[in-house]
């Protein structure tokens, strides 16, 4: 297995910009019912599982047009999960939306008191 590489400063901002992460952004839910409405429950898991040699065509597909594509990219990038496809995408375009995901939802750090 070959180890992934960190994503480019100029992959992080066109994920950035990528309008599957804006949807993301939008549809993040709180709930898992989501779940129940995916395309993907109506075909075999391994579909969004391929082997590194093989394409991931079909699972892509069936993501983009599912209605629940947004909120399964939010989970995906809310747990840290870079195997498979996950709302429409594949490992190596969510490594670089997981940076861009996690630097706009890393809180703040609170001002120190004087």
């Amino acid at each position: 297995m070959t180890r992934a590489r960190m994503p480019r400063p100029h992959e992080v901002a066109a994920a950035c910009r990528d309008p599957r992460l804006l949807r993301a952004r939008r549809d993040r839910l709180g709930d898992l019912a989501w779940r129940a409405q995916g395309r993907c429950q109506t075909v075999d898991p391994e579909t969004f599982f391929p082997a590194p040699s093989e394409p991931a065509d079909v699972a892509l597909a069936l993501c983009r047009s599912c209605d629940v594509q947004g909120a399964c990219l939010a989970w995906a990038l809310d747990q840290g999960d870079c195997n498979g496809v996950w709302g429409g995408t594949t490992p190596r375009e969510r490594r670089a939306m997981l940076v861009a995901w996690r630097s706009e939802n890393t809180p703040e750090p609170a001002p120190a008191m004087p």
